[in-house]
């Protein structure tokens, strides 16, 4: 069962961001500093034009299915399963433990914590392995990139976490998604690098996403959000040069890194994970360059950068 010395613990919750702490710390102003602790895409989706109703008027009932149906075509989503956005997917991971009595929890460590945050905030008992009433996927992991198989979907409810998958949507696992009691969340904000659109989906048999759905309240989504969701996700030509992108900036990443010492440790196209000799002088030495990164509590050599933005890669090569 989880203690405090686990991975998954949250205490404190870490996540990446976190700048203006970096700033009292380091010094600069926001403008200074490259932040490369998130895994959020550095080229972020060009914005549509929005009309004055989409940000005086509460959302209308056709913006919501075409929202609704541009998610279905984007991840293919299988006739019998229901799609709910909501305001980002973290909103969704703080309500889904209500959906089943508190139990045990299997989350395979380590990996993204608010799911384990969320399940115990709740009730529940959270266990790195053996069996359990519900699971949590992270598909692919974060911090190490791992994926996951159809045969891993195991429990009576389980979680399948795929908001860094739109990079590889071919291991996408959501057609597993009309299953009884599996859930698929998507997040907006990573591959379309819009995080403060606060847009994610559940995606699951129709009884699940009602049940969830009552959780997250009436007009949950944003005016602005469903516009401009509905206009990325039906632009699948924008996706595609973008993952090759992606993939061209993160074995640049590697190459850079590995040059200056670092080991590859995993990662995804959006964050690379490295496996250094002391993660926090690492950090340190970046941020005295006004560079932000993530590092681990649970790891002494765990060092994340995301993909640098077009004009901050010398910055780094310099830094390092």
């Amino acid at each position: 069962m989880l203690t405090k010395s686990d991975p998954i613990a949250a205490q404190p919750r870490d996540h990446g961001g976190g700048v203006d702490a970096a700033i009292a710390q380091f010094g600069g102003c926001r403008d200074d500093w490259v932040d490369l602790s998130t895994g959020i895409n550095p080229v972020p989706y060009p914005l549509p034009a929005l009309s004055d109703a989409d940000w005086t008027a509460l959302p209308d009932n056709a913006a919501h299915l075409a929202l609704v149906e541009a998610a279905r075509t984007f991840w293919s989503v299988p006739d019998g399963a229901a799609i709910l956005p909501a305001p980002g997917a973290s909103a969704l991971i703080a309500r889904i433990p209500a959906l089943a009595p508190p139990a045990t929890v299997r989350i395979t460590s380590p990996t993204y914590n608010e799911h384990a945050a969320a399940f115990m905030a709740q009730g529940w008992q959270v266990s790195d392995t053996g069996p359990a009433s519900a699971r949590v996927l992270v598909h692919p992991n974060n911090p190490d990139g791992r994926t996951w198989s159809a045969a891993d979907v195991d429990a009576p409810l389980t979680v399948v976490d795929e908001s860094f998958c739109d990079i590889m949507p071919a291991a996408s696992l959501i057609r597993l998604s009309t299953r009884p009691g599996t859930l698929v969340l998507k997040s907006f904000g990573k591959f379309w690098g819009l995080a403060g659109l606060r847009l994610g989906f559940a995606i699951a048999a129709p009884d699940l996403i009602d049940r969830l759905s009552a959780l997250t309240g009436p007009w949950a989504v944003s005016g602005p959000a469903l516009r401009i969701g509905t206009d990325a996700l039906t632009n699948t030509a924008w996706a595609e040069t973008t993952r090759t992108r992606l993939t061209q900036d993160a074995r640049r990443l590697d190459d850079l890194m590995t040059r200056n010492g670092a080991e590859i440790a995993g990662g995804t196209d959006l964050f690379r994970l490295y496996r250094v000799d002391n993660a926090a002088q690492w950090q340190t030495r970046l941020a005295q360059h006004h560079i932000w990164s993530r590092i681990f509590p649970y790891s002494d050599t765990y060092l994340r950068l995301g993909l640098p933005p077009a004009n901050a890669w010398a910055r780094l090569e310099d830094a390092l």
